[in-house]
This record gives C-alpha cells, structure tokens and sequence, in this order.
C-alpha cells in the first residue's frame, strides 16, 4: 500500500515538468492528496494539495502561479504540472494522501493549519519520491 512519484528528471530554469503519482493497494478517490519536496539539507515543504473531489487546490506561496495539481480519481493518480521552474524547486518530490481528520473535518483552520503544514500524523501512504533537478 503505497503512493508512488514518478515524472522528475533533470530541466533548465524555465523549463517544465509534470510528475504523476499513482496510488497502489488502494484507491485515491476517497482521499485528498498532496505534494510534499525536500531539498538536500532542508526540512520537508509542503507543495500543494487537492481536495477529495479534485477540484479544491491548495499551494505554497513559492509555487502559486507555477505548478498545477490535479487528481484523476478513475486512475488514482495524482499530477502536478511545474512550469517556470526555477532552480530553487530542486528537490525529491514526495505524494501522500491525507488519512487523518484534521482536514476532513475542518480543524485544520482552526488550528492555524494549511492543508500542506498539518501534522505529520495526519499523512498517510508515503511512497519513494521522483527527483527534480533545475540547472541555472
């Protein structure tokens, strides 16, 4: 049972890529899932997330405008397309699903949460992540 990242290579800044995050064991419809990245030396940024439904889309501030998240429940897959990149976004990009109620149940604003900074404990299914590398 995991959530598997693919789609990451090696690009020049401005480039683009789009990585795929496909769910194994079990299905993705009934979750809302989200991109997490760690660049080497640093601590885990939250990317974005999407709703259960794939329509509600959550981002960081330092990819807004940039990368696209979106959610094929038939396949559950995940995407999210990266445009612009900048050499800032090298990273291994890891998907999870969200498995804990703080965002199900709307605590996570009450709790000064984005849907991407909760709690560890409230992501489940974590997979390998797909490397991204942005050459200046």
């Amino acid at each position: 049972v995991q959530l598997q990242a693919s789609g990451g290579g090696l690009v020049q800044a401005g480039g683009s890529l789009r990585l795929s995050c496909a769910a194994s064991g079990f299905t993705l419809d009934v979750f809302a899932a989200c991109w997490f990245r760690q660049a080497p030396g640093k601590g885990r940024e939250g990317v974005s997330c999407i709703h259960t439904n794939g329509v509600t889309t959550y981002y960081a501030d330092s990819v807004k405008d940039r990368f696209a998240i979106s959610k094929d429940n038939a396949k559950s897959t995940v995407f999210l397309q990266m445009n612009d990149l900048k050499p800032e976004d090298t990273a291994v990009y890891h998907c999870t699903a969200i498995t804990g109620p703080l965002y199900y149940t709307g605590g996570y604003s009450h709790g000064g949460y984005t849907p991407f900074s909760m709690p560890a404990s409230e992501y489940g299914y974590w997979g390998q992540g797909t490397q991204v590398t942005v050459s200046s």
